[in-house]
């Protein structure tokens, strides 16, 4: 598979999980209704027992995240859709909408188990389909657009541990660089933000460009690795829609159709 990423990045983790850190600068919290109006179609995503993941709302019954939420880090297992739970708008204990996932699928060239630890972060992105869809007027799902480019403003929305309990947003970075397949912003993220939404602000509309894989290092520089959102897209539509006619013939509901076993997250690039 291609490097997109430079040789200088290492990589640190992968995110899908809460670990070890302190509380990230730039990050402005979402405590009240107040603060998260307009912001509440992005979620929390429990991972059965095993942690969590921040996804988004892009249709009434679709959630975007990141491809490696759907498998457990240290065994390479991949849940159960059914395991998988959206939290709307999670914030101070309680969420705006609650809904099961039914149906789970990853990337087609998305690979967990690439030897090398860099393919792992290419393609990188999920589609999750909720048990129901949610329709509330106060949280309507996101607009998708085109991928930023280099020197393009961008946010994230996301939770993390230590901000579990509340999502927090940082509108002040940029892309540091970006090819078609892997974007480098100069977001500040950490573990539990897989899967959060890359945001663009154009015409006064939020649209979803992006979803964080991993934070990284560029020459001392903490920084973020996302997937652009746009070609992707296509691709998990499609593979939602294979997965569909599968279960009508019998298949397991669970469809990520590429992927295996890992031996966790954390990984330095030689």
């Amino acid at each position: 598979m291609r490097h997109l990423i430079p040789r200088a990045l290492f990589l640190l983790a992968l995110l899908a999980l809460a670990g070890p850190t302190r509380a990230q600068d730039g990050m402005v919290k979402l405590e009240t209704a107040d603060d998260s109006r307009g912001w509440d179609a992005v979620g929390k995503l429990i991972l059965g027992k095993r942690g969590f993941c921040t996804g988004a709302l892009i249709g009434p019954q679709l959630v975007l995240t990141a491809a490696h939420c759907l498998y457990d880090k240290t065994t390479g297992v991949k849940l159960r859709p059914e395991e998988i739970e959206f939290q709307a708008g999670f914030r101070n204990g309680r969420a705006v909408a609650y809904r099961r996932v039914s149906r789970a699928v990853a990337h087609p060239d998305y690979r967990f188990s690439a030897e090398d630890k860099l393919d792992r972060v290419t393609d990188d992105i999920a589609l999750l389909e909720l048990s129901q869809p949610i329709r509330l007027p106060s949280l309507a799902p996101f607009e998708t657009g085109a991928a930023p480019v280099e020197g393009d403003p961008v946010g994230v929305v996301s939770y993390a541990q230590y901000r579990e309990e509340a999502p927090s947003i940082q509108e002040g970075c940029e892309v540091l660089a970006g090819q078609r397949q892997a974007l480098i912003l100069t977001c500040n993220v950490d573990f539990g933000s897989s899967g959060a939404p890359v945001f663009s602000f154009r015409d006064g509309v939020a649209r979803v460009v992006s979803v964080i894989s991993a934070k990284a290092e560029v020459d001392g520089r903490k920084v973020a690795v996302a997937v652009p959102l746009a070609e992707p897209l296509v691709a998990l539509r499609a593979a939602l829609e294979d997965s569909r006619a599968g279960s009508g013939t019998g298949a397991k509901s669970v469809s990520v159709l590429s992927g295996g076993n890992g031996e966790g997250a954390k990984f330095v690039k030689p």
